[in-house]
């Protein structure tokens, strides 16, 4: 029995000693207070000025509670928020998450030069117009059709033109007179008559009256039209055929709006035929047109190319390197670094602490990868160029807009942005149908319907059966799509 007690003795002992090693180990180790551990997360974030929701940001409430316009609690806007309302704050984890990128904001020199396509069309300026100089009867159409290369000189149609015999006649009475001044007049009658000045001198040379008259090529091209047939009773003034030379052709390239600033007349340009491969062509520009195509948004500039031993032909197509002035000093960012919202361009600009600030910017000439920045940006400054589409949601959802460049304003609370993936079922400038699914931050199920598009050029670059992703904003018609993007089919 003494070995029971003693043995009970020895197993409280050896307890009571495990308990106290077990309180000095915790009470040397670091860590959070435990009411820092147990306190429930953001009650440390300061005062509240006001809830929201989400959802409509641009309306306050003093209580909590209910949001009338969702299904959903409303949200407290600390104080520590509201520091700087212009900006998104990200956690540095987050964005390594997200593969946020940044880019620098750049000055360089502007490459001087673009590359576009074309293709080769007639020079509108080299046409002949045959035409018939006088009332008279077709004798003979040659073996000729339209679109037949013609030399300068070939004959085309011979024509009976009894008006012009006469005339011939009364010539010849008069070359045996030895009044010069009769003879001179009888011959300015036979050109104002419509005799030609080869005809009139076979004339002379023969001393019979010319009957007949070949229509001939006045130079050497392609026959446009031939509107004339054996047979035929012609009219002074009758359009016989037309003929389009060859001596040069124009290469009609399509320009992109945003690319044809520093375009003039004059200017050197490269170009290469896939049915010439291996050769450069040199040309110059002949003229900018001064109407823009309202559906490609191009502008149609018009380059000459020599084309002397004629194996340029029309319909052909063509890349072109246009050559245009460097510019000096220009600001460049990445291309991919601008949101295009249609009504304006935004950056996310990168500051100190992880936050972000929506900025508008003006945009210059596009090179390749990069974007010339007219206005908003300074040099040195960092923008994202990766990830920047899910800081904008953020910043649209909290209300928050950049500053107009035009008018010097506070921050501006805005409606939220509501996004949604789907398929284009079909687009057009004002309009795009969308089978989409649920747009979760309105509770909207997946469905297709018709959505009204706040700028036409958001439908530039997507086609029906493209994947996109929408943004769309809440307005007195309904939802409105003010952001468009395609993606890339999952494979």
């Amino acid at each position: 029995m003494s070995a029971r007690i003693l043995q009970g003795v020895l197993l409280t002992g050896l307890a009571l000693v495990l308990g106290g090693l077990g309180g000095y180990w915790l009470a040397k180790q670091p860590g959070e207070p435990l009411q820092d551990r147990a306190a429930p997360p953001g009650s440390s974030q300061g005062e509240v000025l006001y809830w929201y929701d989400p959802m409509y940001p641009q309306q306050k409430f003093d209580q909590p509670g209910k949001s009338p316009f969702m299904d959903m609690q409303l949200v407290p806007r600390y104080a520590d928020e509201a520091g700087d309302s212009a900006a998104v704050s990200i956690d540095a984890s987050v964005t390594q998450n997200l593969g946020m990128r940044l880019a620098t904001v750049t000055r360089e020199r502007l490459a001087s030069s673009l590359e576009v396509v074309g293709n080769l069309t007639f020079n509108s300026r080299d046409v002949a117009v045959v035409q018939a100089r006088s009332g008279g009867f077709v004798e003979r159409v040659y073996p000729l059709a339209p679109d037949d290369r013609v030399a300068a000189g070939a004959p085309l149609a011979d024509l009976l033109v009894p008006d012009w015999a006469q005339a011939q006649e009364e010539f010849l009475a008069l070359r045996g007179v030895a009044d010069a001044q009769l003879l001179a007049a009888a011959r300015q009658r036979l050109r104002l008559s419509g005799m030609p000045a080869g005809l009139i001198a076979r004339l002379e040379r023969s001393g019979q009256v010319q009957t007949l008259w070949t229509v001939t090529s006045p130079i050497a091209g392609v026959l446009q039209r031939l509107d004339v047939r054996a047979g035929m009773t012609l009219a002074a003034g009758q359009p016989l055929a037309t003929i389009n030379g060859l001596a040069s052709v124009w290469l009609d390239a399509a320009v992109p709006e945003a690319q044809a600033q520093g375009l003039a007349p004059g200017q050197a340009v490269e170009a290469r035929l896939p049915a010439l491969p291996g050769e450069v062509l040199a040309g110059r520009i002949d003229s900018i047109l001064p109407q823009a195509d309202l559906d490609s948004r191009t502008v149609r500039v018009r380059v000459e190319l020599d084309n002397a031993d004629g194996r340029l032909r029309p319909g052909l197509t063509a890349q072109a390197r246009l050559t245009r002035p460097a510019e000096q000093d220009a600001l460049l960012v990445p291309s991919e670094a601008v949101i295009r919202t249609g009504r304006r361009a935004l950056v996310m600009l990168a500051e100190d602490g992880g936050r972000y600030r929506p900025v508008e910017v003006r945009l210059g000439r596009e090179n390749g990868e990069q974007t010339q920045i007219l206005e908003g940006l300074q040099e040195g400054q960092q923008v994202v160029a990766s990830g920047q589409f899910l800081l904008d949601s953020e910043a649209s959802l909290r209300g928050l807009l950049a500053p107009d460049l035009d008018a010097a304003a506070t921050p501006v609370m805005a409606p939220a942005l509501h996004e949604a993936e789907g398929r284009v079922i079909a687009i057009d400038d004002t309009e795009l149908t969308l089978a989409h699914g649920p747009f979760k931050t309105l509770g909207m199920p997946g469905m297709t319907m018709s959505f009204p598009l706040a700028e036409p050029a958001l439908a530039q670059g997507i086609a029906t059966g493209d994947r996109v992703r929408v943004g769309a904003r809440e307005s007195d018609a309904g939802l409105r799509i003010e952001r468009l993007v395609k993606l890339e089919e999952q494979p």
